[in-house]
C-alpha cells in the first residue's frame, strides 16, 4: 500500500498516538482497518459464540448489571453497619473486603498484625465473627461477593461463612456469590511473611473450586483477579492473559481430578479493572470474551455454551486515583464505571473520591453508589447490547488486543504454565517492568495526570476524612474469649484432621468446616498450611 493510499485511509501509524498498552492508534479508521474481521465467526450476536458481543442476548435490558459496592472496614459490627446502608439505598449485591491480616490468614493478635487490624477491610478472625458480619442480612436472597484474595485464608474464612449458613438453617445450594481465591494474589501481588509454595496455593484454591462444584451449585467459587493484577503493574493486556491463564491452570487441575468440563467451568469468574483509557478498556473486554471462548473450546471440548463463556465483575481502578485535586476522581470513577457497562459487565464497583486518602466515607461510598445508579437511569446505556460494535476503531482494537494476548499467552505455555512462570519470578518482572514504564512516563510527564502533573493549582480542598476507631481491642478480646471457651481437645483434634489431609493431598474444605465449628480461629487453620507449604520466597533477583 503506498503512502498516499495510506494517508487516504486514516494516516500513518503514529508513534505519537498509542493506548496504555502501547498499541498505536491511527488519525481514523475505516472499513479497510477491519477487512478481514468476519461478522459471524469474530462477533456474532450477543450471547452467541465467540461472546464478543457479551454474554446475555438482551444484555442490560434483560439483566441489569449487580450493582456491588466494596464494604469493609474496622469490625465486624461496623462492617455489617455499612452492609444494610448499602442495601437500603439501592445496591442489589454485597461486596465484602477484608483486612490484610485476614487476607493472609493471620489472627489479630499475631505480632506482625497490629497495624492492619481493620485496615482497608474488615478483620475477621472466627465463626463468631462472622455471625456478627452478617446479622440481619438475608443471605439466602442476596448475592454475597467475599473479596478473599489468597487461598491461605480464603478457605478458611469461606467455611466460617458456610458454618454461619448452616446454623441459620440456609442450604448451601441456595447460597449466591464469588469468592476471590487467587493463587496469584498469594505468590505474586498480596503477598506477606511465610508465603506459600505457588502449586500448593494453587491446590488450595483448586480445593474450593471442586467443593464448591460438588455442594453449592450457585456459587462462583473462584474470580481471576485481574483488577489486582493491573494495580500490581499489569497494562490491559496483560491483566486479560493472566485472567485467561489462571483459568486454564484452574480447568487443567479440575480435570486431571476427574472433573468433566462442564460440572465446573460454567461458575469460574473474573474480576477486572477499568481503567483510564476508554475504548482499549472495551476493547480488552470484547477481545478476552472472544479469547477465553476459543481457548476452552479448543482445549477442553465443552458441550455446555456456559463453560466458554467469560463472565466478570468490574471495580474501576484504585491506582488511577488521586490524592491531590480528589473530587477529580468523581468524574474519572465515573469514565471507568462507563467503560465497564460498554465492555458487557456482569458486575460492578465504582470506586470512591476519598479511597487515595482514607477508606470511603459513608458521603463518598453513597456518591460512589449514586454514580452507578445515574449510569443505569439517566444515560441510556442499558437500551442495547454492545452499542460501540462496528466501530473500525473499536473492532480493530479489540482484534490487536487479541493477538496480543495470543502472544502473551504462548509465552507462559512456553514456560510450563502459569505456575512454572510464578515459581520462575517471570510473572513478577513482567508486572515490575510495566509499573515501572508507566512511573517513568508519569514523573516526566509523556502520562498526564490532571492535578498531579499538569493543571496543578496551590488551593487546598478539604474533605472530610473517614476515621473510625481501631478494632484491634475488640478482635483481641474475641480471640480470649474463644480460646476460653472452646472445648481445647475437641479444636486440636480438629485441626489435626486438617493436617492429615494436607498430608494425604485430600480436598481441605471439609476439615476446615468442621475446625472452625470446633472452634479454631481462622489464623490457625491457616497456620496448619504454612507449616507444610509455606516459607516460599519470590524469585525477584
Amino acid at each position: 500500500m503506498s503512502s498516499q493510499t495510506e494517508n487516504a485511509l486514516g494516516g500513518s501509524l503514529s508513534q505519537d498516538y498509542r493506548t496504555t498498552s502501547g498499541i498505536p492508534v491511527k488519525a481514523f479508521y475505516t472499513p479497510a482497518d477491519v477487512a478481514g474481521l468476519d461478522a459471524v465467526q469474530d462477533l456474532g450476536l450477543p450471547g452467541q459464540p465467540p461472546y464478543t458481543r457479551g454474554v446475555h442476548r438482551d444484555m442490560y435490558r434483560g439483566r441489569l448489571w449487580t450493582i456491588r459496592q466494596l464494604a469493609g472496614f474496622g469490625t465486624p459490627e461496623e462492617t455489617n453497619g455499612r452492609f444494610r446502608m448499602l442495601l437500603d439505598q439501592g445496591a442489589t449485591g454485597i461486596n465484602c473486603v477484608f483486612d490484610f491480616v485476614t487476607n493472609r490468614g493471620f489472627s489479630s493478635d499475631h505480632p506482625l498484625a497490629e497495624g492492619d487490624v481493620g485496615q482497608g477491610g474488615v478483620a475477621i478472625d472466627c465463626l463468631d465473627d462472622m455471625r456478627r458480619l452478617f446479622d440481619g442480612i438475608p443471605i439466602e436472597d442476596v448475592s454475597v461477593s467475599l473479596v478473599l484474595s489468597n487461598p491461605v485464608g480464603a478457605g478458611a474464612i469461606f467455611a466460617a461463612f458456610l458454618a454461619m449458613a448452616q446454623e441459620r438453617g440456609i442450604p448451601w445450594d441456595k447460597l449466591r456469590g464469588t469468592l476471590q481465591n487467587d493463587f496469584l494474589m498469594e505468590t505474586v501481588v498480596l503477598t506477606a511473611p511465610n508465603i506459600l509454595e505457588p502449586a500448593f496455593s494453587l491446590k488450595l484454591s483448586v480445593d474450593v473450586v471442586e467443593f464448591c462444584t460438588e455442594h453449592l451449585p450457585q456459587w462462583n467459587p473462584i474470580s481471576f483477579a485481574g483488577y489486582n493484577y493491573r494495580e500490581a503493574g499489569a497494562d490491559a493486556v496483560q491483566e486479560a492473559a493472566l485472567v485467561i491463564a489462571h483459568a486454564v491452570a484452574v480447568a487443567e487441575e479440575m480435570v486431571r481430578r476427574g472433573h468433566p468440563i462442564d460440572s465446573f467451568a460454567p461458575r469460574l469468574s473474573s474480576f477486572f479493572t477499568a481503567d483510564n483509557d476508554l475504548f482499549e478498556e472495551v476493547a480488552k473486554y470484547r477481545a478476552a470474551r472472544r479469547v477465553y471462548h476459543r481457548l476452552f473450546q479448543e482445549r477442553f471440548k465443552p458441550q455446555d455454551p456456559r463453560s466458554s463463556r467469560l463472565r466478570f465483575h468490574v471495580q474501576t481502578s484504585g491506582s488511577a486515583l488521586t490524592a491531590q485535586q480528589p473530587l477529580n476522581n468523581v468524574t474519572r470513577a465515573a469514565y471507568h464505571a462507563l467503560a465497564a457497562v460498554l465492555g458487557g459487565a456482569q458486575s460492578l464497583h465504582v470506586s470512591a473520591y476519598d479511597e487515595a486518602l482514607c477508606l470511603p466515607s459513608e458521603a463518598a461510598a453513597l456518591t460512589a453508589l449514586r454514580t452507578q445508579q445515574v449510569l443505569v437511569h439517566e444515560t441510556g446505556v442499558t437500551r442495547t447490547a454492545d452499542p460501540l460494535a462496528g466501530s473500525y476503531y473499536v473492532e480493530q482494537l479489540t482484534n490487536e488486543v487479541e493477538q496480543r494476548i495470543l502472544a502473551y499467552l504462548k509465552q507462559m505455555d512456553d514456560l510450563g504454565g502459569l505456575v512454572r512462570a510464578v515459581e520462575s519470578g517471570w510473572v513478577h518482572r513482567e508486572l515490575m517492568g510495566t509499573s515501572y514504564d508507566r512511573e517513568l512516563a508519569t514523573t516526566s510527564g509523556e502520562r498526564k495526570v490532571v492535578g498531579v502533573n499538569c493543571f496543578t493549582d496551590d488551593v487546598p480542598l478539604e474533605i472530610e476524612l473517614f476515621r473510625f476507631p481501631s478494632a484491634l481491642e475488640q478482635q483481641r478480646a474475641t480471640l480470649e474469649r474463644l480460646r476460653a471457651e472452646r472445648d481445647k481437645g475437641q479444636t486440636e483434634a480438629a485441626l489435626e484432621r486438617l493436617r492429615q489431609a494436607v498430608l494425604a493431598d485430600e480436598n481441605t474444605m471439609p476439615h476446615l468446616v468442621a475446625a472452625v465449628r470446633a472452634g479454631a480461629s481462622v489464623g490457625e487453620c491457616c497456620d496448619v498450611f504454612r507449616a507444610l507449604h509455606g516459607g516460599w520466597h519470590q524469585p525477584l533477583l
